[in-house]
Protein backbone atom coordinates (compact mmCIF):
# COMPACT_ATOMS: atom_id res chain seq x y z
CA UNK A 1 0.00 0.00 0.00
CA UNK A 2 1.82 2.95 -1.09
CA UNK A 3 0.14 6.34 0.05
CA UNK A 4 2.67 8.73 1.60
CA UNK A 5 1.44 11.78 1.65
CA UNK A 6 4.12 14.30 2.24
CA UNK A 7 2.96 17.99 1.39
CA UNK A 8 2.41 21.36 2.89
CA UNK A 9 0.94 24.08 1.61
CA UNK A 10 1.70 27.53 2.29
CA UNK A 11 -1.87 27.87 3.36
CA UNK A 12 -0.97 25.28 6.19
CA UNK A 13 1.86 26.82 7.58
CA UNK A 14 0.39 30.42 8.19
CA UNK A 15 -2.49 28.38 9.86
CA UNK A 16 -0.65 26.38 12.24
CA UNK A 17 1.59 30.07 12.98
CA UNK A 18 -2.63 31.10 13.96
CA UNK A 19 -2.90 28.60 15.80
CA UNK A 20 0.27 29.09 18.23
CA UNK A 21 -0.52 32.63 18.44
CA UNK A 22 -3.82 32.47 19.61
CA UNK A 23 -3.89 29.23 22.13
CA UNK A 24 -3.18 32.08 25.05
CA UNK A 25 -6.76 33.31 24.00
CA UNK A 26 -8.64 30.46 24.59
CA UNK A 27 -9.81 28.32 27.53
CA UNK A 28 -10.79 25.12 25.79
CA UNK A 29 -9.66 23.57 22.46
CA UNK A 30 -12.14 21.66 20.62
CA UNK A 31 -10.66 19.12 18.43
CA UNK A 32 -13.00 17.56 15.74
CA UNK A 33 -12.07 13.97 14.75
CA UNK A 34 -14.08 12.10 11.89
CA UNK A 35 -15.46 9.40 13.67
CA UNK A 36 -14.67 6.84 10.79
CA UNK A 37 -10.92 7.33 11.56
CA UNK A 38 -10.63 8.83 14.99
CA UNK A 39 -6.50 8.52 15.36
CA UNK A 40 -5.81 8.72 12.08
CA UNK A 41 -8.06 12.46 11.19
CA UNK A 42 -5.52 13.26 14.40
CA UNK A 43 -2.78 16.00 14.09
CA UNK A 44 -0.11 14.54 16.41
CA UNK A 45 1.08 18.08 16.54
CA UNK A 46 -2.06 18.67 18.58
CA UNK A 47 -1.00 17.18 21.39
CA UNK A 48 2.02 19.71 21.99
CA UNK A 49 0.24 22.67 20.59
CA UNK A 50 -2.83 22.49 22.97
CA UNK A 51 -0.61 21.41 25.65
CA UNK A 52 -1.87 22.81 29.05
CA UNK A 53 -5.68 23.54 27.69
CA UNK A 54 -8.18 21.11 28.81
CA UNK A 55 -9.68 19.24 25.56
CA UNK A 56 -12.92 18.28 24.26
CA UNK A 57 -12.80 15.69 21.60
CA UNK A 58 -15.51 16.00 18.94
CA UNK A 59 -16.16 12.66 17.25
CA UNK A 60 -17.93 14.16 14.34
CA UNK A 61 -19.94 12.44 11.14
CA UNK A 62 -20.48 9.93 14.14
CA UNK A 63 -23.51 8.78 11.84
CA UNK A 64 -21.24 7.18 8.87
CA UNK A 65 -19.24 5.48 11.87
CA UNK A 66 -20.09 2.11 13.45
CA UNK A 67 -21.93 2.54 16.76
CA UNK A 68 -19.86 0.07 18.80
CA UNK A 69 -16.79 1.35 17.78
CA UNK A 70 -17.46 4.82 18.60
CA UNK A 71 -18.07 3.82 21.89
CA UNK A 72 -15.32 2.46 22.32
CA UNK A 73 -13.33 5.70 21.11
CA UNK A 74 -15.54 7.88 23.48
CA UNK A 75 -13.78 5.25 26.31
CA UNK A 76 -10.19 5.51 24.94
CA UNK A 77 -10.37 8.92 24.73
CA UNK A 78 -11.95 9.55 28.23
CA UNK A 79 -9.05 7.06 29.05
CA UNK A 80 -6.88 9.98 27.98
CA UNK A 81 -8.12 12.52 30.35
CA UNK A 82 -9.93 13.73 27.23
CA UNK A 83 -14.15 13.69 27.34
CA UNK A 84 -15.44 12.74 23.90
CA UNK A 85 -18.95 13.28 22.58
CA UNK A 86 -20.31 11.55 19.23
CA UNK A 87 -21.95 14.59 16.78
CA UNK A 88 -24.02 14.60 14.15
CA UNK A 89 -23.29 18.04 12.52
CA UNK A 90 -25.66 17.44 9.65
CA UNK A 91 -28.40 15.64 11.87
CA UNK A 92 -27.44 17.33 14.94
CA UNK A 93 -27.34 14.59 17.40
CA UNK A 94 -24.79 14.91 20.01
CA UNK A 95 -24.34 18.72 19.56
CA UNK A 96 -26.37 20.18 22.21
CA UNK A 97 -23.70 18.45 24.69
CA UNK A 98 -21.09 20.22 23.31
CA UNK A 99 -21.95 23.45 25.07
CA UNK A 100 -22.29 21.23 28.59
CA UNK A 101 -18.91 20.05 28.14
CA UNK A 102 -16.89 22.80 27.36
CA UNK A 103 -18.25 24.80 30.46
CA UNK A 104 -17.47 22.01 32.65
CA UNK A 105 -13.59 21.91 31.33
CA UNK A 106 -13.57 26.01 31.47
CA UNK A 107 -14.99 26.01 34.61
CA UNK A 108 -11.70 25.96 37.01
CA UNK A 109 -10.34 28.65 34.57
CA UNK A 110 -14.04 30.70 35.16
CA UNK A 111 -13.85 30.45 38.79
CA UNK A 112 -10.32 31.11 39.30
CA UNK A 113 -10.79 34.95 37.04
CA UNK A 114 -13.72 35.25 39.38
CA UNK A 115 -11.52 34.88 42.53
CA UNK A 116 -8.82 37.61 41.26
CA UNK A 117 -11.88 39.79 40.52
CA UNK A 118 -11.82 39.60 37.22
CA UNK A 119 -15.22 39.89 35.07
CA UNK A 120 -17.63 37.55 34.52
CA UNK A 121 -16.83 36.61 30.26
CA UNK A 122 -17.49 34.10 27.78
CA UNK A 123 -15.96 30.93 27.63
CA UNK A 124 -13.63 31.04 24.92
CA UNK A 125 -12.90 27.72 22.52
CA UNK A 126 -10.44 27.13 19.44
CA UNK A 127 -12.02 24.75 16.94
CA UNK A 128 -9.25 22.64 15.69
CA UNK A 129 -9.40 19.71 13.34
CA UNK A 130 -7.80 18.49 9.88
CA UNK A 131 -9.07 19.50 6.92
CA UNK A 132 -12.38 17.98 5.57
CA UNK A 133 -13.76 16.63 9.29
CA UNK A 134 -16.98 19.07 9.30
CA UNK A 135 -15.69 21.35 11.57
CA UNK A 136 -17.53 24.09 9.72
CA UNK A 137 -20.36 21.83 9.53
CA UNK A 138 -20.30 21.78 13.47
CA UNK A 139 -19.73 25.07 13.91
CA UNK A 140 -22.99 26.00 12.13
CA UNK A 141 -24.93 23.66 13.46
CA UNK A 142 -23.92 24.52 17.15
CA UNK A 143 -24.53 28.28 16.42
CA UNK A 144 -27.58 27.63 15.04
CA UNK A 145 -26.89 29.32 12.17
CA UNK A 146 -24.60 29.61 8.55
CA UNK A 147 -21.51 31.08 10.96
CA UNK A 148 -18.99 29.84 9.38
CA UNK A 149 -18.31 28.73 5.42
CA UNK A 150 -18.68 25.02 4.98
CA UNK A 151 -18.80 22.99 2.13
CA UNK A 152 -17.60 19.71 0.93
CA UNK A 153 -14.54 19.88 -0.45
CA UNK A 154 -10.87 19.71 2.27
CA UNK A 155 -9.47 22.93 2.91
CA UNK A 156 -12.37 25.27 1.99
CA UNK A 157 -12.00 27.43 5.46
CA UNK A 158 -9.17 30.15 4.50
CA UNK A 159 -9.10 32.50 7.47
CA UNK A 160 -9.79 32.49 11.17
CA UNK A 161 -13.12 33.78 12.67
CA UNK A 162 -14.98 34.25 15.99
CA UNK A 163 -18.29 33.20 16.52
CA UNK A 164 -20.82 33.99 19.13
CA UNK A 165 -22.72 30.89 20.68
CA UNK A 166 -25.53 30.86 23.04
CA UNK A 167 -24.54 30.00 26.76
CA UNK A 168 -22.20 32.64 27.30
CA UNK A 169 -19.54 30.63 24.28
CA UNK A 170 -17.05 32.11 22.10
CA UNK A 171 -15.97 29.85 19.32
CA UNK A 172 -12.97 30.70 16.96
CA UNK A 173 -12.26 28.72 13.63
CA UNK A 174 -9.09 28.22 12.36
CA UNK A 175 -8.18 26.55 8.80
CA UNK A 176 -7.55 22.76 8.83
CA UNK A 177 -4.08 21.62 9.41
CA UNK A 178 -2.40 18.52 8.40
CA UNK A 179 0.90 17.58 9.81
CA UNK A 180 3.98 17.91 6.95
CA UNK A 181 3.74 14.63 5.75
CA UNK A 182 1.65 11.47 6.53
CA UNK A 183 4.05 9.09 6.69
CA UNK A 184 2.28 5.48 7.72
CA UNK A 185 0.60 4.20 4.63
CA UNK A 186 -2.54 2.72 6.39
CA UNK A 187 -3.29 6.53 7.81
CA UNK A 188 -2.92 8.10 4.16
CA UNK A 189 -5.29 5.65 2.90
CA UNK A 190 -8.08 6.38 5.41
CA UNK A 191 -7.68 9.77 5.25
CA UNK A 192 -8.16 9.30 1.55
CA UNK A 193 -10.69 7.10 1.43
CA UNK A 194 -12.82 9.24 3.91
CA UNK A 195 -12.41 12.49 1.94
CA UNK A 196 -9.67 14.40 3.87
CA UNK A 197 -7.08 14.47 0.87
CA UNK A 198 -7.77 16.56 -2.41
CA UNK A 199 -7.86 13.96 -5.38
CA UNK A 200 -5.29 15.36 -7.56
CA UNK A 201 -2.88 14.46 -4.54
CA UNK A 202 -3.35 10.79 -5.14
CA UNK A 203 -4.04 7.94 -7.49
CA UNK A 204 -7.81 7.98 -7.82
CA UNK A 205 -8.10 4.29 -9.00
CA UNK A 206 -5.69 2.94 -7.00
CA UNK A 207 -7.45 4.41 -3.46
CA UNK A 208 -10.69 2.47 -5.24
CA UNK A 209 -8.72 -0.86 -5.59
CA UNK A 210 -7.44 -0.81 -2.02
CA UNK A 211 -10.46 0.38 -0.63
CA UNK A 212 -12.44 -2.48 -2.32
CA UNK A 213 -9.35 -4.71 -0.89
CA UNK A 214 -10.35 -3.56 2.52
CA UNK A 215 -14.44 -4.08 2.21
CA UNK A 216 -13.83 -7.60 0.70
CA UNK A 217 -12.04 -8.58 3.63
CA UNK A 218 -13.71 -6.58 6.39
CA UNK A 219 -17.29 -6.63 4.92
CA UNK A 220 -18.27 -8.95 1.59
CA UNK A 221 -21.67 -8.95 2.11
CA UNK A 222 -22.31 -5.13 1.93
CA UNK A 223 -20.48 -5.49 -1.25
CA UNK A 224 -22.31 -7.85 -2.16
CA UNK A 225 -25.80 -6.60 -1.20
CA UNK A 226 -24.92 -3.14 -2.51
CA UNK A 227 -23.17 -3.99 -6.16
CA UNK A 228 -25.39 -7.30 -6.49
CA UNK A 229 -21.76 -9.35 -7.47
CA UNK A 230 -22.89 -12.75 -6.33
CA UNK A 231 -20.75 -14.66 -6.41
CA UNK A 232 -18.47 -12.03 -5.36
CA UNK A 233 -14.92 -11.65 -6.80
CA UNK A 234 -12.00 -11.76 -4.44
CA UNK A 235 -9.57 -9.32 -6.87
CA UNK A 236 -10.24 -6.09 -6.50
CA UNK A 237 -9.87 -4.99 -10.16
CA UNK A 238 -12.59 -7.41 -10.91
CA UNK A 239 -14.82 -5.88 -8.58
CA UNK A 240 -14.33 -2.48 -10.18
CA UNK A 241 -14.41 -3.74 -13.50
CA UNK A 242 -18.09 -5.52 -12.63
CA UNK A 243 -19.38 -2.22 -10.96
CA UNK A 244 -18.50 -0.21 -14.43
CA UNK A 245 -20.12 -2.83 -16.37
CA UNK A 246 -23.62 -3.13 -14.40
CA UNK A 247 -23.60 0.80 -13.97
CA UNK A 248 -22.96 1.16 -17.87
CA UNK A 249 -19.89 3.23 -17.63
CA UNK A 250 -17.99 2.40 -20.78
CA UNK A 251 -15.61 4.22 -22.68
CA UNK A 252 -15.26 4.29 -26.66
CA UNK A 253 -14.99 0.75 -27.78
CA UNK A 254 -16.54 -0.96 -25.24
CA UNK A 255 -14.21 -0.57 -22.45
CA UNK A 256 -14.92 -0.32 -19.42
CA UNK A 257 -14.40 3.03 -17.10
CA UNK A 258 -12.90 1.90 -14.40
CA UNK A 259 -11.81 5.32 -13.41
CA UNK A 260 -15.73 6.14 -12.95
CA UNK A 261 -15.94 3.11 -11.41
CA UNK A 262 -13.61 4.32 -8.81
CA UNK A 263 -15.28 7.72 -8.07
CA UNK A 264 -18.75 6.23 -7.45
CA UNK A 265 -17.12 3.58 -5.16
CA UNK A 266 -15.36 6.14 -2.90
CA UNK A 267 -18.32 8.78 -3.68
CA UNK A 268 -20.31 5.95 -1.80
CA UNK A 269 -18.41 5.18 0.82
CA UNK A 270 -17.55 8.28 2.00
CA UNK A 271 -21.57 9.38 2.00
CA UNK A 272 -22.41 6.25 3.97
CA UNK A 273 -24.45 4.67 1.17
CA UNK A 274 -22.09 0.99 1.73
CA UNK A 275 -22.76 1.06 5.16
CA UNK A 276 -21.76 2.44 8.20
CA UNK A 277 -18.06 1.78 8.44
CA UNK A 278 -15.06 3.05 11.59
CA UNK A 279 -11.63 1.95 9.63
CA UNK A 280 -9.63 3.10 12.87
CA UNK A 281 -9.91 0.43 15.67
CA UNK A 282 -9.00 1.61 19.39
CA UNK A 283 -7.53 -2.34 20.06
CA UNK A 284 -5.01 -1.65 17.69
CA UNK A 285 -3.92 1.76 19.06
CA UNK A 286 -0.07 0.32 19.11
CA UNK A 287 -0.03 0.53 14.90
CA UNK A 288 -0.60 4.62 15.17
CA UNK A 289 2.31 4.94 17.74
CA UNK A 290 4.66 6.13 14.31
CA UNK A 291 1.85 8.51 13.14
Amino acid sequence: MDFNLNWFPGHMAKARRLVKENLKLVDVVIEVLDARIPMSSRNPELKNLAAGKPRLVVLNKSDLADPDLTLRWKKYFLSEGNPAVAVDSVGGSGVREVSELVRQLAAPKMSSLMSSGRRSRSVRCMVLGIPNVGKSFFINKLVGQRAARAGDKPGITRGQQWVRVAGNLELLDTPGILKPGVERPEAAFRLIATGAIKEDLYDLHKAAVVLLKWLVKKYPQALKDRYRLEPLPHEPEIILEEIGSMRGYYQAGGIVDTLKAAQAVLKEFREGTLGRYTMDDPGDIKEFDAF
